[in-house]
């Protein structure tokens, strides 16, 4: 990492450093899922009331998808405490393949496009969320894919980690930097993504100027906007049409905080529960549209999870991103801050909110988006 002062420390003290000392807390089995606090809302209250649709059930549960994130990393992983707090991983993929092949060629394997650590508080009546950016250079830890072992390798991108290894590699890279356990994952690739947000009749949102991204194809007005799938997907992943921002992962990342509680929102303003073929539509594209842990993967637990989060305000939730400096070898990524990433650790670990001097002096909040969008 870097310390506070911008200097680079090796990488691999940067891993030791902080995952020495890992401790985790125990969430209940098979009852906790979220999608990024955004879609933990949104596949909250659909399934809070698709559950009851009798035989649906069964429909909804064939639809879910689900790795085994526990067997793929065993018991080499920070520690378990039951303190009734519960941190979840949420990441977009940005994989070209299949439906998403509109969005341009897969270099490789998909790459985690958005990671966000959800930590609910216990009483799980707030949250904090961590966003991590995807050019962050990290430790990425040896992982398993496929029955292979894949090397670990220091300076690598962290949205290589799921490119890799997949799921299970992702995790295991986030419980490596910050000694946290994740009770569970969740993902969303582009075209499920876009298929939610149409299912729920889009998102508004409000920008203060002009966005125009040739590369996301977005092109927004000063106004108020609904946005569609395509224009809300777009929205989430431009870097170069917005004035006054950096062009870089930082400025894509507070643009999507700040879509998350739109969508939040907009998920607690449609009354799904009065309108069954509506509750229907978004119940089925959700469970189609997402891949969780095996705890997560039954109706019966992604509900459980929407009943326990469900009292969580979007002004519940707290948004930050991962405390980082530009790095002064390549300026096109960035380095986590040594002294401010472990407050932020530590923070989660605890269940204490984030202070905010663990941001201070992060380029992290400074991507000069965060006015823009409403």
């Amino acid at each position: 990492m870097a310390q506070s002062d911008g200097t680079a420390q090796a990488a691999g003290d940067r891993g030791r450093s902080i995952r020495a000392t890992g401790r985790r807390r125990k969430a209940p089995t098979r009852r906790r899922r979220a999608l990024t606090t955004t879609l933990c809302a949104l596949v909250g209250v659909v399934l809070l009331g698709g559950a009851g649709l009798g035989y649906l059930y069964f429909k909804f549960n064939g639809n879910l998808t689900g790795v085994d994130i526990n067997a793929a990393l065993g018991k080499d992983r920070p520690q378990n405490i039951d303190n009734g707090s519960m941190d979840i991983l949420v990441m977009g993929s940005d994989s070209r393949s299949g439906s998403n092949a509109s969005y341009g060629k897969d270099e490789g394997g998909a790459r985690s496009d958005t990671a966000m650590i959800v930590h609910v508080f216990k009483g799980h009546k707030k949250a904090s969320v961590v966003s991590i950016p995807r050019d962050t250079l990290v430790t990425r830890p040896d992982c398993t894919q496929g029955g292979r072992t894949v090397p670990g390798q220091r300076r690598a991108m962290f949205n290589t980690a799921f490119e890799v290894g997949g799921p299970a590699c992702a995790v295991k890279t986030v419980e490596s930097m910050s000694g946290i356990r994740m009770d569970h994952f969740v993902e969303v690739d582009f075209t499920g993504f876009k298929k939610l947000i149409d299912a729920l009749g889009g998102v508004e949102i409000t920008t203060t100027k002009p966005i125009n991204d040739k590369y996301s194809h977005l092109h927004l007005q000063p106004g108020t906007h609904t946005l569609g799938g395509e224009d809300a997907l777009g929205l989430v992943r431009t870097r170069h049409g917005v004035p006054g921002g950096d062009g870089s992962d930082l400025g894509r990342i507070q643009l999507q905080q700040t879509f998350v509680k739109a969508l939040m929102k907009q998920v607690r303003s449609v009354g799904l529960l009065t309108n069954p073929a509506k509750l229907y539509t978004i119940a089925d594209t959700a469970t189609k549209a997402v891949t969780t842990d095996t705890d997560l993967n039954s109706v019966t637990a992604l509900t459980g999870l929407a009943k326990e989060l469900g009292g969580i305000p979007s002004d519940g939730i707290d948004m930050v991103t991962l405390p980082v400096t530009y790095d002064p070898i390549n300026p096109d990524r960035v380095l986590p801050l040594t002294t401010q990433g472990r407050k932020v650790w530590d923070a989660l670990r605890n269940d204490q909110d984030i202070p905010k001097s663990a941001i201070k002096g992060s380029a992290g909040d400074k991507g000069g988006t965060s006015n823009y969008v409403k």
